[in-house]
């Protein structure tokens, strides 16, 4: 019997009708449209501003998205893992409920939690399920409501976040197509520069928490960004070296999308020209969870079965980490 590897084989994704421009910011807070296109490469961002609709509403679009392109029966998943940073509840699993509103019944589900490296994080979890021979169909979602955390007072955290979610799905290859390597870390050391002070075991909800707006994410910029431009750049240069590839065998390098000098590094590093660096932050901002499979939705069209792409992603807590992978089909 060949060695199984876990192979993409289909994308989807959903941002909201509503458009938060830099120009509408600039009415909001004490900032510019320049000031924030030269440091962070936003131009707009997505908000879903339907207050009674949360990160589930955005997971179940996504992943109906994937399905209809796809054309598979819901019935047929095996599991679906929910990469969020802003679960719809802090207890009963946004996962489970995604997986019974897009009808797949027979999956198992859960939620997993590494801050904008989630979504990296649980494509090595579900290739690793896929890879075991036991699950076939694996559904894989990244989606945040980042506007339901963001102090729009805070023009250091409000210009950089959108809401969106995006999906693939994960199945068995026997070509040598699919997940090839992967180099994932994590240093408690970033817990307190990027974080919500409040709403967790350590600091309960309580009067005083809300109007001090402790249940905001709040970050230290400048120590994010020197942890993340270092480490993103390492673990991408690591894969590449672990795995003899130069920069000429790469054919795309997929990165996380929270602010454009980080991802012109990460390409530095890995002596990438611009035209192998797929980005759209530029409209959609920084979306947590699913930067990476709104990327892969949004360039599907250039992907080709064999490319080897090069995912790299950094998170708070500190979380980072770099997959290989190779594309496993042609868009039809």
């Amino acid at each position: 019997m060949n060695t199984i590897t876990a192979a993409i084989t289909a994308v989807g994704a959903y941002v909201p009708d509503f458009v938060l421009s830099n120009k509408v910011l600039e009415t909001m807070v004490d900032t510019n449209d320049e000031w924030i296109t030269t440091r962070t490469g936003i131009k707009e961002r997505r908000i879903l501003k339907d207050a009674d609709k949360g990160t589930s509403f955005l997971a179940i679009k996504a992943a109906q998205d994937l399905i209809a392109k796809a054309n598979i029966d819901p019935l047929e998943i095996d599991m679906v893992i929910m990469a969020t940073a802003t679960a719809d509840m802090p207890v009963a699993s946004t996962g489970v409920y995604v997986a019974t509103e897009i009808g797949a019944t027979n999956a198992f589900a859960y939620d997993l939690q590494a801050a904008c490296s989630s979504f990296l994080y649980g494509m090595s979890t579900a290739a690793a399920y896929v890879q075991s021979g036991r699950y076939k169909k694996v559904l894989l979602i990244g989606a945040d409501k980042m506007s339901s955390i963001v102090d729009y007072t805070d023009r250091a955290t409000c210009i950089i976040f959108g809401d969106g979610a995006g999906a693939v799905l994960f199945e068995p290859n026997y070509d040598g197509l699919g997940l090839q390597d992967e180099y994932l870390r994590s240093d408690g050391v970033g817990r307190d520069f990027l974080k919500i002070s409040a709403g967790g075991s350590l600091l309960p909800t309580t009067e005083e928490t809300v109007k001090n707006k402790q249940h905001n994410i709040i970050q230290d910029g400048k120590t994010v960004f020197k942890y993340a431009v270092t480490n993103m750049a390492d673990a991408s240069e690591l894969i590449l070296k672990r795995n003899n590839l130069t920069k000429d065998d790469v054919n795309w390098l997929v990165p996380h999308q929270a602010n454009k000098r980080i991802i012109d590094a990460t390409a530095g590093r890995m002596e990438l020209e611009e035209s192998k660096v797929l980005m759209n932050i530029e409209r959609y901002g920084n979306t947590t969870s699913a930067t990476l499979p709104l990327v892969l939705n949004d360039f599907e069209h250039l992907l080709k079965k064999g490319d080897n792409i090069i995912f790299a992603a950094f998170g708070g807590g500190f979380t980072w980490g770099s997959i290989y992978l190779k594309w496993a089909y042609d868009k039809k």
